[in-house]
């Protein structure tokens, strides 16, 4: 095999600077900023660690903000993503089911820093819950990468058809239907699994996630942990208002991957967001909104606490 082409993508530095001042308010508290200064220098270090490993390896690569990232990701061996968990999202959005994904968590969180400063502002980093490396173990997962000594997991993504026509982008995480406003009712009808299982109803939105976002906001609102290589879906229903008692068990249910859900949505307008909130697409009245798990797999180095158990 020739020489191996890598792309890394990286978390711009600007992410902390405009959490300092961006306009509206500004950080004052010298702490924070110390904070802040701190978290920047740490990723930009972890960047420059990871491009050095590079640099003495027999690859080719290129790196690229993410922020500048507009077209799928082609004539690469491996992605390699520095910064959190947004950061390999925003990758897997352009990745189809070929190229693997390795990701960094450049900002991990520090204990003793969440003890000391819990009480005064929000003092945890990146979670990093997918990324596989961080710099403590960044060249020997490489080296094993190179190697062929480690193959990459397949992941379940999320299809998303809007009136039959299919979206162009994947959901790793997970998507949310609702207003645009949100103190404003979502009202939608749909179908949990068969056609016997129709439901009306009026909530705060519908919420669906893969194996992979199950244990994210899923999880938060009352969801239930999942292998991440399963290939279910999970949905609930957002704070529903009023649910009788025959339709109580249909708010929160799986989607096995030989099935798909159909919602009908009944409200003016509506958004749908994708794996968060850079990527949404707009609905209407009437709009209908087909989900399923037959979608491209994402080939994805996983850390070892999502890999199933060896017994």
């Amino acid at each position: 095999m020739g020489r191996r082409r890598l792309l890394l993508l990286l978390k711009p530095l600007d992410v902390y600077s405009f959490h300092q001042s961006n306009g509206l308010y500004r950080v004052t508290n010298p702490k924070v900023l110390q904070y802040l200064d701190n978290r920047c220098r740490v990723h930009k270090d972890a960047i420059e660690f990871c491009q050095d490993i590079l640099r003495r390896k027999s690859v080719d690569w290129d790196a690229v903000f993410r922020s500048h990232l507009s077209r799928p990701i082609q004539n690469v061996d491996l992605v390699v993503t520095i910064g959190g968990d947004g950061t390999l999202l925003r990758a897997s959005h352009f990745l189809n089911d070929s190229i693997p994904l390795l990701g960094v968590n450049s900002d991990p969180t520090q204990p003793q820093e969440v003890q000391e400063f819990g009480d005064e502002f929000d003092a945890t980093r990146s979670s990093g819950y997918l990324c596989a490396a961080t710099v403590k173990n960044f060249e020997q997962i490489l080296n094993n990468i190179l190697e062929d000594r480690t193959a990459p997991s397949e992941v379940s993504r999320m299809s998303i058809h809007v009136n039959s026509i299919p979206l162009s982008t994947y959901a790793l995480n997970d998507i949310l239907l609702a207003d645009p406003c949100p103190a404003s009712v979502s009202r939608i009808r749909k179908d949990g699994l068969s056609s016997s299982s129709l439901v009306n109803c009026r909530s705060s939105g519908l919420r669906v996630s893969t194996a992979t976002g199950s244990t994210a906001a899923m999880l938060s609102a009352g969801g239930f942990a999942m292998p991440a290589l399963s290939k279910d879906l999970q949905y609930m229903v957002r704070e529903p208002i009023s649910p009788t008692a025959a339709n109580l068990g249909l708010m929160h249910g799986s989607i096995k991957p030989e099935q798909s859900m159909d919602i009908d949505w009944y409200t003016k307008e509506g958004i749908i967001y994708i794996d968060g909130f850079h990527i949404v697409h707009p609905i209407q009245h009437g709009d209908t909104i087909q989900l399923s798990s037959r979608a491209p797999n994402l080939k994805i180095f996983l850390p070892p606490h999502l890999l199933p158990s060896k017994i």
